[in-house]
């Protein structure tokens, strides 16, 4: 049984760690590269068709966004990585961004990292894993985008992102916004981190 949404809201985009929401409430943040499907998996998990902005423009998210869910927990859409459009200058700015609100949030409870089952995961991806470990996040990977390969295509670029990360296929969950498959197996994974499974 998936998570009851009761009520669902932005809060807040942030820059800096004065403007993080102060209300001690546990947070699970979204990682991924640009166009990942970042803001369709907070929406579908949400049961919310535009809370979070979908943009066919990579690279669209720019600050870090807080969402109160169930005015219980917190939602923390990142900024997109390595989208190349992007001006430079604005990619430097994100990287302490990130890594001062991952290193520092207290009730940063996990984070859920997005990866795309039809590209294979760059360096960005494999250094952001290894980051993660060191700094013993607990992190939630998810394959999205799976309704756009057949159920025998889905198996072998699983088994390739798979061998690429040298991580076990049981750790990654396979997403679809659009069927709303691993709705529910994601959730499942989330409410402990939340404490309230």
């Amino acid at each position: 049984m998936a998570m009851k949404i009761v009520s669902a809201e932005f809060l807040i985009s942030a820059v800096k760690a004065q403007q993080y929401p102060d209300d001690g409430l546990p947070e699970i943040a979204f990682a991924g590269r640009s166009n990942v499907g970042k803001s369709s998996l907070i929406n579908t998990l949400l049961n919310r068709k535009r809370l979070v902005k979908t943009s066919s423009t990579p690279g669209k998210t720019q600050l870090i966004n807080f969402f109160s869910i169930n005015r219980e927990f917190l939602f923390v859409d990142l900024p997109g990585y390595g989208y190349a459009k992007v001006p430079m200058q604005l990619r430097r700015q994100w990287k302490p961004m990130i890594e001062t609100y991952l290193t520092t949030r207290s009730v940063l409870k996990g984070l859920v990292l997005l990866l795309d089952i039809r590209r294979n995961p760059g360096s960005e991806e494999i250094r952001f894993l290894q980051w993660l470990r060191q700094h013993r996040l607990a992190s939630i990977l998810v394959l999205t985008k799976v309704d756009k390969l057949s159920k025998n295509k889905q198996g072998q670029r699983q088994r390739q992102i798979e061998s690429a990360l040298c991580i076990p296929a049981s750790h990654f969950i396979l997403f679809s916004a659009k069927s709303r498959q691993g709705k529910q197996t994601l959730w499942r994974q989330i409410e402990p981190l939340l404490g309230i499974a």
